[in-house]
């Protein structure tokens, strides 16, 4: 699996087999560009299909249910280029249907690769004559539960904080993408009582460089805080940057937010939904420390389900305010 988001990250096609043994070539529509899909579609004889999610659909004018596949004859290269990222709804009108079992893997497969959700899919005898890494369509639906399983710690050491002079860092390798993962953990929590924890997800921006476009930085402090004045507890810093849509698109995100949108409709613009983290990486990193029983802080009800989906007990949640400013809120 992590073979395969590094070949379409760098722009070259991969081999998804479905559960009937058929397989497809799946790229990324982003880093191949209007023009190489346009090649492609030529060079197979109209093979080629375009997967795009419902929200993205659904900005363009047309009526999705779900994942659905454009057919892209007559397209020029600049118009399947507008599909993936254009603001404005002027494109052609072109035959769309649901996307099949396997093409909407092909979708997901791309996500995971935090590259914009938009699939270039073809059948594998149209093209390809030399070897390419595959992947199962198990692997990619199962990605989160295997990240998760796979899971283990790297490396801790002691790091005193400014306020939480008596704090440890735990390091994890694995995780979504294979990115390194940490635990803050303040003080000495007991593992047999409920452990006040937080959940905070990267936020470049906010945490480091103090943006006001969002209250992440104010919310990560504050919870460092409450945490220490609490005695023990800890806060499991989570790379899920854009809420799972990875820095880049983060960006494009706000960029569509200059524009008027808001955070929900920027990432619907883009193709994703409300929000696309996952928990289950933070339940294992919960039990590999130690800990089934939590008090959770979060304004987000959400965190609260999954988690106790990945086994966790949450007993008890406590709100956590950032602060609001003319320019976060919105957020």
């Amino acid at each position: 699996m992590q073979r395969a988001i590094g070949e379409l990250r760098a722009g070259r096609p991969v081999k998804l087999l479905g559960h009937s043994g058929k397989a497809h070539i799946v790229a990324a529509a982003e880093v191949l560009g209007g023009e190489r899909v346009s090649a492609w579609h030529s060079t197979t004889g109209g093979a080629v299909g375009l997967i795009l999610p419902a929200p993205r659909l659904l900005h363009l004018g047309f009526v999705a249910q779900g994942p659905s596949r454009i057919e892209l004859a007559g397209l020029t290269a600049d118009e399947i280029d507008s599909m993936l990222l254009a603001v404005d709804t002027s494109v052609p009108v072109v035959p769309l249907r649901p996307a099949s079992e396997t093409e909407a893997t092909a979708l997901e497969l791309v996500k995971r690769a935090y590259l914009l959700p938009a699939a270039v899919v073809l059948p594998a005898d149209s093209m390809i004559n030399t070897p390419i890494v595959d992947v199962t369509t198990n692997a990619v639906n199962d990605f989160h539960e295997l990240a998760a399983r796979d899971l283990s710690v790297a490396a801790r050491t002691r790091v005193p904080l400014a306020g939480a002079a008596d704090s440890e860092f735990v390091i994890f390798r694995g995780g979504d993408g294979m990115h390194d993962q940490l635990a803050l953990i303040v003080g000495q929590p007991n593992p047999e009582k409920p452990a006040l924890t937080r959940l905070h997800s990267a936020c470049l921006t906010g945490d480091l460089f103090a943006s006001l476009k969002c209250d992440c930085g104010d919310q990560l402090r504050l919870a460092v805080s409450e945490i220490a004045s609490e005695g023990a507890g800890i806060l499991l810093y989570l790379d899920q940057e854009g809420r799972g849509i990875g820095l880049l698109n983060k960006m494009r995100a706000y960029g569509l937010q200059e524009l008027g949108h808001d955070t929900v409709d920027a990432d619907a613009v883009l193709g994703y939904g409300p929000d696309e983290r996952r928990y289950e990486v933070a339940g294992a990193m919960l039990a590999l420390l130690g800990f089934r029983k939590i008090i959770l802080m979060t304004n987000n009800p959400g965190k609260i389900t999954a988690l106790e989906n990945s086994g966790v007990d949450v007993v008890g949640n406590r709100r956590l305010i950032g602060t609001i400013n003319p320019h976060n809120h919105n957020y």
